[in-house]
């Protein structure tokens, strides 16, 4: 399984995950800083990831297109990173089962 994390999210969520053994990016080692939605999107298309990101234009892109990467939707506020990386390893667990079983859109929040 592999792993896309956004602009919106910080590149510590990548290496925590690379941390638990799983492929992960961030968009800024991969695409740069200014990389457009769709950039993003078909690249995650082609490298086989789900986005990781809080931005509600790739909830748009997955809900209109039956092909294309799974996305994990964050819908939580600003926070702290070390903040964000624990409520994150929380879930995650459950994230994975979700993505195992199928699932190409998941929307977490607090």
């Amino acid at each position: 399984m592999r792993f896309l994390v956004d602009a919106q999210l910080p590149p510590a969520l990548a290496r925590w995950i690379e941390g638990q053994g799983f492929v992960a990016e961030h968009v800024f080692d991969s695409l740069g800083v200014n990389a457009a939605d769709r950039t993003i999107w078909d690249y995650a298309a082609r490298i086989d990831a789900f986005i990781i990101s809080k931005d509600e234009d790739f909830f748009t892109l997955r809900t209109v297109n039956e092909i294309g990467p799974g996305l994990i939707w964050i819908r939580v506020g600003n926070t702290r990173k070390q903040v964000l990386l624990d409520w994150f390893g929380r879930l995650f667990p459950e994230i994975l089962e979700n993505l195992r079983a199928g699932e190409t859109l998941i929307e977490i929040g607090p």
